[in-house]
């Protein structure tokens, strides 16, 4: 009986084989199964957070005067948002008024009307805003850079914009080069300096040019070695128009 002892404590310390190893993967036991359940919770929560911050937009690098920029922006869109939301009501409120409403539904529809003349650049349009003078003296200002900028001020509330006193910014304007290498926005060559005049509120367009990233850090940059002029302006007049094209494919609904 002494010397079976020794044997069994010797078979319980081998370690265990390719079988035993198998065998057990395929019936775990119940700690396995906590334990495993623990570890997939923990991946799961890790992604999870990982994704959330990559959807948030990281402003961890950006300096005081840039985040103080922005807020300035953020203001002056939702005053903007807010006042566009008190004329809607006011409008709606007109309209169900009893024997006013015709009256004002006819106010309205050529207030539309105006305003969508001025959005399709057909007629003239002044009011506040900003003159932006672009010197370009190594000429390495490219068609990207202008889009980039006239998605800036679009973003920041520009409502017309005009090119050298001569070309009006609608919804279908192109920019690129021609055969001669010169930047031309709707076939109309570019001389230099490029004056960008738009219409909107002085502040928050000149804060949008000038955020970081933007157009005057880029032109200012290494890359084009310019100078950018930026000049708030009480009233701006944009003269030019342009003829409305006939939709060759859409039609209304």
């Amino acid at each position: 009986m002494p010397e079976q002892t020794p044997r069994r404590a010797a078979e319980r310390t081998e370690p265990a084989g390719p079988g035993k190893l198998w065998r057990a993967f395929l019936k775990p036991g119940r700690g396995q199964l906590i334990v495993g359940a623990a570890l997939c919770l923990a991946a799961l929560l890790v992604v999870w957070t990982l994704r959330s911050q990559a959807s948030q937009p990281d402003y961890s690098n950006l300096r005081r005067t840039d985040l103080i920029q922005l807020l300035d922006n953020l203001s002056a869109e939702t005053r903007r948002l807010e006042s566009e939301v008190r004329e809607l009501t006011t409008t709606r409120e007109g309209l169900a008024s009893g024997a006013a409403g015709a009256k004002a539904a006819d106010d309205e529809t050529r207030h539309r009307i105006e305003q969508m003349r001025i959005i399709a650049g057909t007629v003239p349009a002044t009011g506040p805003g900003v003159r932006i003078t672009i010197q370009d003296p190594q000429g390495a200002m490219t068609p990207e850079l202008l889009l980039d900028a006239l998605e800036e001020l679009r973003d920041a509330g520009s409502e017309v914009i005009e090119f050298n006193d001569s070309t009006r910014v609608v919804a279908n304007t192109w920019i690129d080069r021609d055969p001669e290498g010169r930047i031309v926005v709707d076939g109309t060559p570019l001389t230099t300096p490029i004056v960008i005049e738009t219409i909107g509120d002085p502040a928050t367009l000149e804060a949008g040019a000038r955020f970081r990233g933007g157009l005057v850090s880029e032109v200012e940059g290494s890359r084009v070695q310019g100078r950018v002029e930026i000049k708030q302006m009480a009233e701006i007049s944009v003269d030019s128009v342009v003829s409305p094209r006939v939709p060759e494919f859409a039609k209304p609904n």
